[in-house]
Protein backbone atom coordinates (compact mmCIF):
# COMPACT_ATOMS: atom_id res chain seq x y z
CA UNK A 1 0.00 0.00 0.00
CA UNK A 2 2.79 2.30 0.76
CA UNK A 3 4.31 1.44 -2.33
CA UNK A 4 1.44 2.56 -4.50
CA UNK A 5 0.73 5.53 -2.67
CA UNK A 6 4.80 6.49 -3.34
CA UNK A 7 4.11 6.09 -7.03
CA UNK A 8 1.53 7.93 -7.46
CA UNK A 9 3.28 10.77 -5.30
CA UNK A 10 5.94 10.25 -8.24
CA UNK A 11 3.10 10.78 -11.07
CA UNK A 12 2.34 14.38 -9.19
CA UNK A 13 5.01 15.46 -8.51
CA UNK A 14 6.47 14.92 -11.78
CA UNK A 15 3.35 15.99 -13.38
CA UNK A 16 3.76 19.32 -11.35
CA UNK A 17 7.82 19.97 -11.35
CA UNK A 18 11.05 19.35 -13.89
CA UNK A 19 12.65 16.58 -11.90
CA UNK A 20 15.47 15.97 -13.43
CA UNK A 21 17.58 12.90 -11.00
CA UNK A 22 16.81 10.18 -9.06
CA UNK A 23 18.04 12.74 -5.71
CA UNK A 24 15.75 15.20 -6.73
CA UNK A 25 12.97 13.22 -6.65
CA UNK A 26 13.82 11.80 -3.75
CA UNK A 27 13.66 15.13 -1.68
CA UNK A 28 10.48 16.09 -3.03
CA UNK A 29 8.80 12.72 -1.90
CA UNK A 30 10.20 13.65 1.52
CA UNK A 31 8.43 16.91 1.05
CA UNK A 32 5.61 14.83 0.53
CA UNK A 33 6.30 13.17 3.35
CA UNK A 34 7.74 9.58 1.98
CA UNK A 35 10.70 8.61 3.46
CA UNK A 36 12.20 6.42 0.40
CA UNK A 37 15.80 5.46 -0.78
CA UNK A 38 16.99 6.70 -3.64
CA UNK A 39 17.47 2.75 -4.84
CA UNK A 40 13.92 2.24 -3.94
CA UNK A 41 12.94 5.80 -6.08
CA UNK A 42 15.11 3.93 -8.72
CA UNK A 43 12.45 1.03 -8.42
CA UNK A 44 9.38 2.98 -8.87
CA UNK A 45 11.10 5.18 -11.74
CA UNK A 46 11.25 1.51 -13.68
CA UNK A 47 7.78 -0.40 -12.52
CA UNK A 48 6.13 3.31 -13.43
CA UNK A 49 8.16 3.12 -16.79
CA UNK A 50 9.53 6.55 -16.73
CA UNK A 51 11.40 8.38 -18.94
CA UNK A 52 13.57 11.20 -19.51
CA UNK A 53 12.49 14.01 -22.01
CA UNK A 54 13.36 17.38 -22.86
CA UNK A 55 12.22 20.09 -20.47
CA UNK A 56 10.89 23.44 -20.48
CA UNK A 57 13.03 24.98 -18.35
CA UNK A 58 15.61 21.71 -17.72
CA UNK A 59 17.14 19.78 -20.15
CA UNK A 60 15.71 16.64 -19.27
CA UNK A 61 13.40 16.02 -16.83
CA UNK A 62 11.22 12.70 -16.15
CA UNK A 63 7.98 12.18 -17.42
CA UNK A 64 5.16 9.05 -18.05
CA UNK A 65 5.64 7.33 -21.77
CA UNK A 66 3.01 8.78 -23.06
CA UNK A 67 3.68 7.54 -26.74
CA UNK A 68 2.28 3.78 -26.47
CA UNK A 69 0.35 3.74 -29.58
CA UNK A 70 -2.75 1.79 -28.32
CA UNK A 71 -2.59 4.25 -25.65
CA UNK A 72 -2.66 6.60 -28.34
CA UNK A 73 -5.27 5.59 -29.87
CA UNK A 74 -7.12 4.35 -26.81
CA UNK A 75 -7.16 8.20 -25.98
CA UNK A 76 -8.87 9.80 -28.86
CA UNK A 77 -11.81 7.36 -28.33
CA UNK A 78 -11.60 8.33 -24.81
CA UNK A 79 -11.68 11.87 -25.47
CA UNK A 80 -14.72 11.66 -28.19
CA UNK A 81 -16.69 9.19 -25.70
CA UNK A 82 -16.34 10.82 -22.67
CA UNK A 83 -19.61 14.06 -21.64
CA UNK A 84 -18.80 14.18 -17.82
CA UNK A 85 -17.57 13.17 -13.99
CA UNK A 86 -19.27 13.03 -10.96
CA UNK A 87 -17.56 12.03 -8.05
CA UNK A 88 -19.55 10.32 -4.93
CA UNK A 89 -17.07 9.16 -1.88
CA UNK A 90 -14.37 7.03 -3.50
CA UNK A 91 -16.79 6.13 -6.96
CA UNK A 92 -15.77 8.36 -10.26
CA UNK A 93 -18.54 7.98 -12.27
CA UNK A 94 -17.78 8.86 -16.43
CA UNK A 95 -21.02 9.44 -18.38
CA UNK A 96 -20.45 8.73 -21.98
CA UNK A 97 -22.46 8.85 -25.35
CA UNK A 98 -24.02 5.41 -25.55
CA UNK A 99 -22.72 2.85 -26.92
CA UNK A 100 -18.83 3.88 -25.91
CA UNK A 101 -18.67 3.18 -22.40
CA UNK A 102 -16.63 0.13 -22.93
CA UNK A 103 -14.15 1.23 -25.32
CA UNK A 104 -13.16 4.45 -22.55
CA UNK A 105 -12.71 2.03 -19.98
CA UNK A 106 -10.13 -0.18 -21.95
CA UNK A 107 -8.19 2.99 -21.66
CA UNK A 108 -8.42 3.51 -17.95
CA UNK A 109 -7.77 -0.16 -17.74
CA UNK A 110 -4.99 -0.17 -19.90
CA UNK A 111 -3.31 3.16 -17.53
CA UNK A 112 -2.96 0.70 -14.75
CA UNK A 113 -3.54 3.57 -12.22
CA UNK A 114 -2.59 2.57 -8.62
CA UNK A 115 -5.39 3.72 -7.12
CA UNK A 116 -7.96 2.57 -9.04
CA UNK A 117 -9.57 -0.72 -7.56
CA UNK A 118 -11.61 -1.76 -10.59
CA UNK A 119 -13.78 -0.30 -13.19
CA UNK A 120 -17.20 -1.23 -14.22
CA UNK A 121 -18.85 -0.18 -17.91
CA UNK A 122 -22.33 -0.36 -18.75
CA UNK A 123 -23.84 1.26 -22.11
CA UNK A 124 -22.97 5.21 -21.51
CA UNK A 125 -21.61 5.17 -17.71
CA UNK A 126 -18.64 3.88 -16.23
CA UNK A 127 -18.03 3.36 -12.49
CA UNK A 128 -14.49 3.58 -10.70
CA UNK A 129 -13.79 2.67 -7.57
CA UNK A 130 -10.72 3.96 -5.76
CA UNK A 131 -9.29 2.93 -3.11
CA UNK A 132 -9.91 6.04 -0.78
CA UNK A 133 -11.75 9.72 -0.77
CA UNK A 134 -8.54 11.06 -1.69
CA UNK A 135 -7.50 8.77 -4.47
CA UNK A 136 -10.44 9.76 -6.35
CA UNK A 137 -9.55 13.33 -6.85
CA UNK A 138 -6.21 12.23 -8.17
CA UNK A 139 -7.51 9.67 -10.48
CA UNK A 140 -10.05 12.48 -12.06
CA UNK A 141 -7.37 14.56 -12.71
CA UNK A 142 -5.39 12.36 -14.81
CA UNK A 143 -8.39 11.24 -16.31
CA UNK A 144 -9.29 14.51 -17.25
CA UNK A 145 -5.96 15.08 -18.98
CA UNK A 146 -6.31 12.76 -21.32
CA UNK A 147 -10.05 15.22 -22.18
Amino acid sequence: MKQNARQQAILDIISRYEVSTQGELTNLLKKEGFDATQATVSRDINELGLIKTNGSVKKFCYSVKKNDEQIVKMSKIFKESVISFDVAMNLLVLHTFSGSANAATAMIDKLNIPQIVGTIAGDDTILVVTKNVEDVQKVTKILKEYL
